[in-house]
C-alpha cells in the first residue's frame, strides 16, 4: 500500500530528534467507548503528557461514545468503517491515507477491534495496550470481559498490561511495557476489569511521554520479543 509520493521517506525520518520539530502528533484508533482517547485528552489539557497532540482520531464504528469524546473535544475525526469496503485491503488502506494526510508519528490504538494491515513505512510506531500479560491471553477475539474471563477460568494468580509495538497480527507484536495486577479471591471479571484498567491508564500515557521525550527511537530500544516475564516500562 502506497500513499502520497514522498510520504514515505518523510516517516521514515521521524526519530529521537522528532522532539525538536514539536510535539509528538497522535493518530488514536477506536471502536468503542473512547476510554483511553479520554485519558490522553484528559492528560493533555491538564499538562500531565507534555509534548503531546492528538491529530487524529479514526473510528471503526459511527454510533459509539468514543465518536462523541472526540467531537466534543473538537479533535478531528474521520469514520472508517470495514463494512464500506469491499477488502480488509481497502479499509487498511484508508486508514493508511487518513493517518498520512494527518502527519501523525505515532498511531495509538485505544480499542481498535479491526486488523489495519499497516504498511512498511509504519512498523515501529504503532502502539496497542492489552488487558492481559502477552503472549498469555491474546489473539483475535479476545478483547474486553473476554480476556479477563479467560484469565479467572484458568486460575492465574496475576495479569496485568501489555503496551506492544503493533504488527500484521492481533496482540503479536513485541513488547514495549508491562505492569502486574494480582488477582484476589473473590475478582469477577468486572472487578478484574477495573483493576487492569487503572493500570493501563497510567501506563499507556507513560510510555508514550517516553516517546515525546526521547522519540521513536526510544521504542526500538525497549522493544522485545514476547515473553511472560517482561518489565515494566522504564527499565
Amino acid at each position: 500500500m502506497q500513499g502520497e509520493p514522498g510520504s514515505s521517506e518523510r516517516s521514515g525520518r521521524m526519530n529521537s530528534s522528532q522532539e525538536k520539530r514539536g510535539p509528538l502528533r497522535l493518530g488514536v484508533l477506536i471502536s468503542g467507548a473512547g476510554s483511553t482517547l479520554a485519558n490522553l485528552i484528559e492528560r493533555i489539557g491538564d499538562g500531565r503528557l507534555p509534548g503531546v497532540e492528538i491529530r487524529l482520531v479514526v473510528s471503526s464504528r459511527q454510533k459509539v461514545r468514543g465518536v462523541e469524546i472526540a467531537r466534543e473535544a473538537g479533535l478531528p475525526l474521520e469514520i472508517i468503517r470495514p463494512k464500506d469496503f469491499a477488502s480488509s485491503e481497502q479499509f487498511s488502506e484508508a486508514i493508511t491515507q487518513a493517518l498520512d494526510r494527518a502527519g501523525v508519528d505515532l498511531v495509538v490504538m485505544g480499542g481498535f477491534l479491526c486488523l489495519w494491515q499497516l504498511p512498511p513505512r509504519y512498523e515501529g510506531r504503532v502502539l496497542n495496550i492489552h488487558p492481559a500479560l502477552l503472549p498469555k491471553f491474546g489473539g483475535r477475539g479476545m478483547y474486553g470481559l473476554r480476556v479477563h474471563e479467560a484469565v479467572l477460568a484458568a486460575g492465574q494468580t496475576e495479569t496485568g498490561c501489555t503496551v506492544h509495538l503493533v504488527d500484521r497480527e492481533y496482540d503479536h507484536g513485541p513488547v514495549v511495557a508491562q505492569r502486574r495486577v494480582p488477582v484476589v479471591p473473590g475478582d469477577t471479571p468486572q472487578t478484574l476489569a477495573a483493576r487492569v484498567a487503572a493500570v493501563e491508564r497510567e501506563l499507556y500515557p507513560e510510555v508514550i511521554r517516553r516517546v515525546a521525550e526521547a522519540g521513536l527511537d526510544w521504542l526500538k530500544a525497549n522493544a522485545r520479543p514476547q515473553e511472560p516475564t517482561a518489565d515494566e516500562a522504564g527499565r
